[in-house]
C-alpha cells in the first residue's frame, strides 16, 4: 500500500492544499496556547507536566505496594488507578501514629522496665479502686509476723493483693471521696469475703477518713515510697539454726521482692511464705550473706547476719526512695 502511494505522486497544487492545513491548525494552536498563558498565567505545557507526575506516580505506586505487600524483585503487580492516593494518603497518619506511640513507650520505660516483674499486683504508679472497712487491730500484730506496733496506722491487705505476703510492709495512701486521706502500712491479710481492692483499715486509720459508723468506705489507693528515718533489720525466725532457718526483712521502705543466701555456686533465691519468712529448708546461707531485692529492682548486699533465732539485727542499709 505505501509503495502505491509514493509510485502515484500526487499533484503540486492538492499536496500543498494537504501540507497546508495542518500548518494553518499548528499556527491556530499557537495562538490559543499565547492567549490562554496570558490570561491563566499556565502553559500548554502544564498540563503535559500535570499528567506526566501522575503517570509517574501510577507506575511507582504498585511498585511500593508490592514491597509492602512483601513481593521481592520478581512480584508480580497489577498497577491500580487508586494504588498512588490510597499510598500517599496513608504514609503520613502511619508517621505520626509510630512517633506517638515510640514517645509513649519512652516516658513509661522508667517504671514498668524496672518494676513491672518483680511488684507482683501492687504496681507503683497504679491508682487501685475499693472499699474500706475497720477492724480491732489490737496491739498491730498481723499475718506479716512483724509483732506488736507503736504506730497504728495500718491495715489488713485482701487476700487477693496481699498475695503470699508480697504485700507486707507496703506503705499505700488511700483516699475517700470527701478528699480525706491516711498513710498505712500493710501488717496483716484480711481473708475472703474481702474482694480485690479492699482495704481492713485499723479503726484508728478509718477514723481518719469518716465516722466508723459509715461501716464500707467506698476508696482508692496507691504505693508509696516514703521517708523513713531508720533501716532496714533482719530477723531468723524461731527455731533457726544453720540447717534449717527462716528469715525475715523488718522495716524496708519499699515491698521486698526477693531474698538470696550467697552459696558456694552462687546467688540462690528462697521461697517466700504466706507468713512472711523466706524459709532454707536445708540450711543452705543459714548465718550467710544475704541479697535482698525490692520491687524496682535495688538490690542490697548484708553480712554479718548471725543465726539468732527471734533477735532484731539492724544492717545499716535502705532502700531508695521512688
Amino acid at each position: 500500500m505505501r509503495a502505491t502511494k509514493h509510485a502515484a505522486p500526487q499533484p503540486w497544487r492538492r499536496r500543498g492544499l494537504v501540507t497546508g492545513i495542518p500548518l494553518g491548525l499548528l499556527v491556530v494552536g499557537v495562538l490559543v496556547c499565547l492567549t490562554l498563558t496570558v490570561l491563566t498565567g499556565s502553559g500548554c505545557g502544564a498540563g503535559r507536566t500535570a499528567d506526566a507526575s501522575a503517570a509517574g506516580a501510577r507506575a511507582a505506586a504498585p511498585s511500593d505496594a508490592g514491597s509492602a505487600a512483601g513481593g521481592g524483585a520478581g512480584a508480580t503487580v497489577q498497577p491500580t488507578a487508586s494504588a498512588s492516593p490510597t499510598s500517599r494518603a496513608s504514609a503520613t497518619p502511619s508517621s505520626s501514629v509510630s512517633a506517638t506511640a515510640t514517645a509513649s513507650a519512652t516516658g513509661a520505660a522508667p517504671v514498668t522496665s524496672r518494676a513491672a516483674a518483680l511488684a507482683g499486683r501492687i504496681k507503683p504508679a497504679v491508682s487501685n479502686q475499693g472499699v474500706a472497712t475497720a477492724y480491732a487491730a489490737g496491739d498491730g500484730s498481723g499475718s506479716c509476723l512483724y509483732g506488736p506496733s507503736d504506730d497504728l496506722m495500718i491495715a489488713a491487705m485482701n487476700v487477693t493483693d496481699y498475695e503470699s505476703a508480697k504485700a507486707c510492709g507496703a506503705y499505700v495512701l488511700v483516699r475517700a471521696a470527701s478528699g480525706a486521706t491516711v498513710t498505712v502500712r500493710i501488717v496483716n491479710e484480711c481473708p475472703w469475703p474481702c474482694a480485690p481492692g479492699q482495704l481492713d483499715l485499723s479503726r484508728q486509720a478509718f477514723a481518719k477518713l469518716a465516722d466508723l459508723s459509715v461501716g464500707r468506705l467506698p476508696i482508692t489507693w496507691s504505693l508509696l515510697s516514703p521517708d523513713l528515718p531508720g533501716r532496714i533489720a533482719i530477723r531468723y525466725k524461731t527455731g533457726s539454726t544453720k540447717w534449717w532457718c527462716g528469715i525475715q526483712v523488718i522495716g524496708h521502705r519499699n515491698p521486698v521482692a526477693a531474698l538470696e543466701v550467697r552459696t558456694a555456686g552462687g546467688w540462690r533465691r528462697l521461697p517466700r511464705t504466706d507468713y512472711n519468712y523466706f524459709l532454707s529448708a536445708d540450711g543452705t546461707g543459714c548465718g550467710g550473706a544475704l541479697r535482698i531485692s525490692d520491687i524496682y529492682g535495688e538490690r542490697l548486699t548484708v553480712d554479718g547476719i548471725a543465726v539468732r533465732p527471734d533477735v532484731v539485727q539492724p544492717t545499716g542499709v535502705q532502700f531508695a526512695r521512688h
